[in-house]
């Protein structure tokens, strides 16, 4: 475990990929957020991803402009286009998207065809099992139990 593995390391322990339509009202799309326990979900338009839609899409254009989630189609407040990182990326650099564009989750693609997507919290808790790892290693190593 490093920083410099592919992004589709961390997507193998991952669940799914969750989507709804553009024609989606919010209502609905947080409905199948609440269900799934996820903070964000692909908007897809047949197989073509269109955009992403999160919870800070609810709170920033709909519960702060005093929409209705229930009136209110998801095209209309995604974020659009989705930014997104090949399946090849490293872990650093989906960090580094995320950072310098603000957001919390990433889709993951290959072409065209979305293969997952890793949230900040997933990509941290790569980062922290990979320094316990080699905390651990360096600790054998002084402790002179490491394999030669």
């Amino acid at each position: 475990m490093t920083m410099s593995d592919p992004v589709t390391s961390v997507l193998k322990g991952k669940r799914g990929i969750w989507s709804v339509s553009p024609e989606t009202s919010v209502f609905e799309a947080m409905k199948v957020m609440a269900e799934k326990d996820i903070g964000a979900l692909l908007v897809m338009n047949g197989r073509e991803l269109v955009g992403i839609m999160s919870e800070r899409d609810y709170a920033r254009k709909v519960v702060l402009h005093g929409r209705s989630s229930r009136e209110t189609l998801v095209r209309d407040i995604m974020s659009s286009p989705p930014i997104t990182v090949s399946q090849k990326a490293s872990i650093d650099e989906c960090m580094s998207s995320m950072t310098s564009h603000r957001i919390r989750h990433l889709p993951v693609v290959d072409g065209a065809e979305v293969v997952g997507v890793v949230s900040i919290g997933d990509l941290v808790n790569w980062i922290i099992s990979s320094h316990e790892k080699t905390i651990d290693h360096l600790q054998q190593y002084i402790a002179g139990a490491y394999p030669a």
